[in-house]
């Protein structure tokens, strides 16, 4: 665990940088156009960002979407970054925290991840078999489609409905 990680809300001035950092993080993925569409077109969606020593070294996005025939506030977490050499040093697991306390204290009732199973389980999320997501995922995904409910009285069933920047069929299918 780093020390001394600020986690702050994620402004347009960060663009830049945060492009520079997925593309770092993801080198075999381009989720630049996905991030600076998030970050830009005025969704309903919350962004956090860490840094050290003056620099930004992790972000994450939570957007707000909906499940079909439902009025329950659910968010989908995605994407996540931690610039490489200082992964697996607590920086993912703090914007999540702080990401989650935000969430709940505006009554969402659940958040979902399509991720490494064994990286999201570690924070509590559980594979989803009763909120769909958008497309029918490749069959080695098996598993990653996951989600974390912060209240246990709250039942999901539906499709998950995202906003038009998560409608790209490319993100959800390989």
């Amino acid at each position: 665990m780093i020390s001394k990680i600020e986690i702050r809300e994620s402004q347009l001035l960060d663009l830049e940088q945060l492009l520079k950092l997925y593309g770092e993080a993801f080198p075999d993925e381009d989720l630049t156009s996905l991030v600076k569409d998030l970050l830009t077109l005025g969704l309903d969606v919350f962004f956090l960002t860490a840094i050290y020593d003056c620099s930004i070294v992790g972000h994450i996005c939570f957007t707000s979407c909906r499940i079909e025939n439902a009025d329950n506030k659910v968010a989908l977490l995605g994407p996540l970054a931690v610039t490489p050499t200082l992964q697996k040093r607590g920086i993912g697991r703090s914007l999540m925290q702080t990401g989650f306390e935000k969430l709940k204290n505006s009554k969402t009732d659940a958040v979902f991840v399509l991720g490494d199973p064994e990286f999201y389980g570690r924070m509590g999320f559980r594979q989803e078999s009763n909120v769909l997501t958008p497309y029918v995922l490749p069959s080695e995904w098996s598993g990653a489609w996951q989600s974390i409910h912060f209240n246990d009285q709250t039942h999901f069933e539906g499709k998950l409905k995202v906003p038009r920047v998560w409608q790209d069929k490319s993100l959800w299918t390989s």
